[in-house]
């Protein structure tokens, strides 16, 4: 035969080239299942109207919710967000 020992020679490359590949596969098909699992890690909600997130008003409600603001100190200060705009 022509080619004996030419097969063996390619080897070298094919197999490290196949690891790499089933690797990858894997590694694609682990983020592609866990993404869809509905997990929501890593991500935030989207905001429930079209205006954007405001921080400051989360956390004047966890703030009141904790019970660190009483009932008149929590409207005083979610009216002063809301006159500002929310900046």
């Amino acid at each position: 035969m022509m080619f004996d020992g030419w097969g063996m020679g390619w080897m070298w490359l094919v197999w490290p080239l196949v690891t790499v590949g089933v690797v990858l596969l894997v590694v694609l098909l682990v983020r592609g299942l866990g993404s869809s699992s509905g997990g929501g890690q890593g991500q935030a909600p989207p905001p429930t109207s079209g205006r954007p997130p405001n921080r400051a008003r989360e956390i004047l409600d966890e703030r009141y919710a904790r019970g660190e603001l009483s009932d008149e100190e929590y409207e005083e200060r979610r009216r002063r967000l809301s006159d500002d705009g929310g900046r």
